[in-house]
């Protein structure tokens, strides 16, 4: 990536010399042109939101940015690349979307997440350390930047405009109002689970902005639900697992069950703890942050449940499940247990036989299906 500071090389994490996607795109290059243009004074506090792989933040790392992201990956890909571009160690402060933010905030720059609830959360979170001089800047693709990401801006930190297009991304001015009165946090939210679903039915679910389908129970989970194994006991893996349900359901069918709890979202990890205790489960439960089960001993684990995602950002891509399956064959003992929750077009089945050598279909509809394959 050529920036005004220079030119960068930049990965995504984990590494893979296959993967043609970049680590930046047209946005971030179009926030940092402008950065440089308008000789923004960046001496003060310059706060990074949702910066993906770390190309914002290593381009400004000269100038001490703090980097707020909810991805462990971008944290990852973020050391990694300003490592490689020679930044000094600990020049940019790691913040996740869990920790408390800067209480003073000079200049903010926001990279625009998929996500507007996870935006309203931290735009919530960040405004009382904005003040009258702080410059707001975001940034994003112009498909990502709607009329509802523009009255977020509006609504918690003031009058909000936009740039014109460039290679199709977009910037965001927002001139802060520290008197503006602005609403409570709707975050954490909490809901019932409903009927007929299995252990879960009737309990309760927490979800920190950003996790997926966070108002409700989305119709794959509800599925799965009503298809887990029982009984099994051992040690079981929630991996990918957003607000915890299903790791939740296995523990409270049987509490000698250990199970772990694994994201790479720090907002969906903390909502499984959160959905765990809210229903006081009395098994044994860890919750970790990571790449999938990397950092799980080989051979240690009985049962993996997983509902792998299918997008990154705005790529299709079938990585992440690639990696998901190879780690849990590695993961699990031999008769261990692999279950997928995934819609039927996806062909898991196919990926499956290939990383274990067998598939077989569990329950499904017209829309999803429930797989099983077993560690030889």
């Amino acid at each position: 990536m050529t920036t005004p500071w220079g030119a960068l090389a930049l990965t995504r994490f984990p590494e893979d010399p296959r993967d043609r996607l970049r680590a930046w795109d047209a946005s971030d290059e179009y926030l940092l042109r402008h950065l440089a243009a308008e000789e923004v004074p960046l001496s003060g506090t310059v706060v990074v939101v949702g910066d993906r792989w770390g190309a914002l933040v290593t381009a400004l790392a000269e100038h001490r940015p703090v980097q707020i992201t909810d991805s462990y990956l971008a944290q990852e890909a973020t050391r990694a690349n300003l490592a490689r571009a020679g930044a000094e160690p600990g020049a940019v402060r790691l913040l996740t979307t869990q920790d408390p933010p800067p209480e003073r905030i000079d200049v903010l720059l926001v990279r625009v997440p998929k996500s507007l609830a996870l935006l309203e959360d931290q735009l919530l979170r960040l405004a009382p350390a904005v003040h009258t001089g702080t410059v707001v800047v975001g940034t994003g693709m112009v498909k990502e930047i709607h009329t509802s990401t523009l009255k977020l801006f509006e609504r918690i930190l003031g009058p909000t405009r936009t740039s014109l297009a460039e290679k199709k991304a977009r910037l965001i001015f927002c001139t802060p109002d520290p008197a503006l009165e602005r609403p409570a946090s709707p975050w954490p939210y909490v809901y019932t689970l409903p009927d007929g679903i299995g252990p879960a039915s009737g309990r309760t679910v927490v979800n920190h902005a950003g996790v997926f389908c966070a108002d409700r129970l989305d119709i794959g989970t509800r599925f799965f639900l009503r298809h887990l194994p029982g009984g099994r006991g051992g040690r079981v893996v929630d991996l990918g697992c957003g607000n915890g349900v299903v790791g939740t359901a296995v523990a409270l069918a049987d509490p000698s069950a250990e199970v772990l709890f694994v994201d790479e979202s720090f907002q969906a990890v903390a909502s499984a703890e959160a959905t765990y205790q809210a229903n006081g489960v009395p098994g044994q439960a860890e919750f970790r942050v990571g790449d999938g089960l990397a950092g799980v001993p080989s051979g240690s684990v009985d049962l993996v449940l997983n509902n792998p995602p299918f997008h990154a950002h705005q790529a299709t891509t079938d990585a992440t499940a690639w990696r998901m399956f190879t780690g849990a064959r590695r993961a699990l003992r031999p008769g261990g247990e692999l279950w997928v929750i995934g819609n039927r077009h996806l062909g898991y089945h196919v990926k499956l036989r290939k990383v274990f050598g067998n598939s077989r279909l569990v329950a499904s509809d017209p829309k999803f299906v429930v797989l099983k394959a077993v560690k030889r």
